[in-house]
């Protein structure tokens, strides 16, 4: 589970650092301008950091299910090697995907250069496109099946599972499940309402609602969870837990 939490955090800073020096950049020196390849390469950064946070969550998810539903048998399902096999994998397959999206838009022709978002968004590029853009569309969507509703089904089958099994435990057992699984569960009901948000903004709502309001949804899913997943899983480590406290009563 702290490998996971540390492949968390590692992506977070991935994610950041493929948004927030652009972002910066326009804002220090009023230019809103940025040349297509490196459109291409933020789109791919952001659209894998997505793709690798809810990997990991479900990965995570799949920990939980196990350590509680055959807890007698977790070291020997959740071998290094087994765990290590799980991680390249989930670095490895969504940046493939993605890349290859990259790549499949880098061969469109141009007919637009303005883009309605504060970063480089896959879709919107392919938008802005003057010929048949079917094929990419259609790898989009299967690329956005398997690396977020998928991942997104599974992590859901794991805590309802978790809850059937608590519900037939002891009152001990289940405090327990609870503590371990809450934060999860906080990071991926956040990260999952800023994906829908963004996936909504982007297919369905574009255009028919304010650009403030637009702006502000779809950058959720980049801001807000690298803020929050190390308070979330901070606070749930007694020693960090134990130290705030302590620091919250002296300024008393």
């Amino acid at each position: 589970m702290y490998i996971l939490i540390s492949c968390l955090s590692i992506n977070s800073v991935y994610g950041t650092a493929g948004f927030f020096p652009r972002l910066l950049t326009d804002l220090l020196y009023d230019t809103h301008r940025i040349s297509f390849e490196a459109c291409l390469i933020q789109s791919v950064v952001i659209y894998s950091y997505a793709s690798y946070e809810l990997i990991i969550l479900m990965l995570m998810s799949f920990d939980r299910l196990v350590a509680i539903s055959k807890p007698l048998h977790y070291n020997n399902i959740i071998t290094t090697r087994f765990l290590t096999i799980l991680i390249v994998i989930a670095w490895l397959y969504p940046i493939i995907c993605v890349g290859c999206a990259g790549l499949l838009t880098a061969r469109l022709k141009m007919c637009g250069n303005k883009l309605f978002k504060v970063y480089c968004h896959n879709y919107e590029i392919v938008k802005l496109s003057c010929v048949n853009n079917n094929i990419v569309n259609i790898y989009g969507l299967i690329v956005t099946i398997t690396t977020v509703f998928i991942p997104l089904i599974f992590i859901l089958y794991s805590y309802v599972k978790i809850l059937i099994i608590c519900q037939r435990s002891s009152q001990d057992f289940r405090s327990k499940a609870y503590q371990t699984c809450i934060p999860h569960i906080a990071i991926l009901l956040n990260f999952s309402v800023a994906i829908f948000c963004e996936l909504t903004l982007s297919r369905f709502l574009n255009g028919e609602i304010p650009i403030e309001l637009a702006v502000i949804l779809s950058l959720e899913f980049i801001v807000i969870p690298p803020f929050v997943n190390p308070i979330v899983y901070g606070l749930n480590f007694p020693g960090i837990r134990k130290k705030v406290t302590h620091l919250i009563k002296a300024s008393k």
